[in-house]
């Protein structure tokens, strides 16, 4: 399988979250409101069914592609501080022969591949990338960068971010 495989794969899959009736709630008035109150972790095989995921679905789906890959792959975990909504962002990274690449599928802005020689050039990238979609939040709260393991599928919202916090924080 090859990285144009798995895009093409997660091509199939919107952004949003299902509600149980299979309907995208991205348009409802209080998805990000209430966000925590019906979020949980799809699986691969839930994502893969529903064809409906946050970013923090659509990276575990990856996640199982790439396993099928000679690849060496890690996921992030990025969020603004602010204490209440912490609006936050996962992704990809693979390493290759010719350097480190964001796999980016949920954030539509910036769908693609994206190379760098360094690690360190694409996190903070990415990193400034995030902040300046939030830029009223990142003026006044920090960010937090964590590298992330495979996540129990089917966790709440809190309990995603209670992972998170067990994970190794980055600081660039």
């Amino acid at each position: 399988m090859t990285v144009l495989d798995i895009m093409r794969k997660m091509d199939s899959i919107e952004y949003g979250f299902p509600n149980k009736s299979g309907i995208n709630l991205i348009d409802s008035d209080d998805f990000d409101i209430n966000f925590s109150s019906f979020y949980y972790l799809q699986s691969p095989e839930d994502l893969i069914s529903s064809k409906c995921g946050v970013c923090w679905d659509q990276v575990e789906l990856e996640r199982y592609y790439f396993k099928k890959t000679d690849f060496s792959y890690q996921t992030y975990f990025l969020y603004l501080d602010d204490g209440d909504l912490l609006p936050s962002h996962t992704f990809l990274v693979y390493q290759d022969s010719f350097g480190y690449h964001w796999f980016e599928h949920s954030w539509e802005k910036y769908r693609g591949i994206h190379s760098y020689q360094k690690l360190s050039l694409l996190l903070q990238d990415v990193v400034d990338k995030f902040c300046f979609d939030y830029p009223a939040l990142s003026n006044i709260y920090s960010y937090k960068l964590y590298l992330y393991t495979k996540p129990k599928y089917h966790i709440s919202c809190d309990e995603f971010y209670k992972f998170i916090y067990t994970q190794k924080r980055i600081n660039l």
